[in-house]
């Protein structure tokens, strides 16, 4: 039985790639319904789309599904990242029921306000020197990959756990570098100035929940690698969920978090148009 919860966090799905993990996605979703949904940014990949689009039947099931909620009632919100920047040409458009917005600010249940964004504007790598963007995201995808035949090789010699080796290699460069670049604490800084309890972002593929001075910093993580997400319960209470593979349980790690009635609707336009081939390759050579 599918397990109830207000809202739902989701970050750096990263559609259209060979390492995008659809299938835990749809596991997950399966699991949890909710009354909002909101989609933090890289959810489609117009990076990688733009050197060879890799789009799988469970991919297109993904989107099916939200559409799907869509329809049924769950308010869907769509906060484009860097990876799917093209998006933000359609901010305020509606694509069968998902609602593009550049940011959002939720109201949790308990009256905490939380601002919802990518994070990439906090990134000084991806705001001022793409080209190193962009040799990073070869990069990571190449570790994704090799990842995957590791992770087949201990399955066969029965060896237990999850282990990362993208995860592992992102960690070291992040502490190397963290002097100069410290996403977390720009982030933070930002929510303070804006006056919210609490920041819920994506872009660095690093699932945390934390508190800083007063402000909650939450990180959604991604769909590539960790398989995690941030659910707001009823009572407003925050969560950060690592999904594990079908055949295993799910872990969960508790906190807290808040969010805002949406306000206002948009036009209909037609869903097509963001899975359509040729839209999606004009798209990719916007970026």
């Amino acid at each position: 039985m599918a397990r109830r919860v207000r809202a739902i966090f989701l970050s750096d799905i990263h559609l259209g790639t060979r390492g995008c993990q659809a299938e835990r996605l749809l596991d997950f979703l399966r699991d949890h319904e909710a009354e909002y949904l909101f989609l933090v940014g890289d959810i489609v990949d117009f990076w990688v789309m733009n050197r060879g689009i890799q789009w799988s039947a469970a991919q297109n099931t993904v989107v099916q599904k939200l559409l799907r909620r869509a329809r049924h009632g769950e308010q869907i919100f769509l906060i484009p990242g860097n990876h799917d920047e093209a998006l933000r040409e359609y901010l305020d458009m509606n694509f069968g029921g998902i609602q593009v917005v550049d940011e959002y600010i939720h109201a949790a249940a308990d009256g905490r306000r939380y601002l919802l964004i990518h994070g990439d504007e906090f990134d000084q790598v991806t705001r001022h020197h793409r080209w190193v963007a962009l040799l990073g995201d070869i990069a990571y995808n190449g570790l994704v990959r090799i990842n995957a035949w590791l992770s087949w090789l201990r399955r066969r010699l029965n060896r237990p756990g999850y282990w990362s080796l993208a995860g592992y290699a992102k960690r070291k460069v992040k502490t190397a570098v963290s002097f100069i670049f410290d996403f977390e604490d720009s982030v933070i800084r930002a929510a303070r100035e804006r006056g919210v309890d609490g920041v819920i972002c994506g872009h660095i593929h690093s699932a945390t929940i934390r508190e800083a001075d007063g402000i909650t910093y939450l990180n959604c993580g991604d769909w590539v690698d960790s398989c995690t997400a941030i659910v707001e319960h009823l009572d407003g209470s925050m969560e950060l969920i690592h999904h594990s593979a079908p055949a295993q349980l799910p872990l969960f790690q508790a906190v807290i978090a808040p969010s805002r009635e949406p306000q206002g609707t948009f036009p209909e336009q037609a869903p097509a148009a963001l899975l359509d081939s040729h839209h999606l390759n004009h798209s990719a050579k916007l970026l």
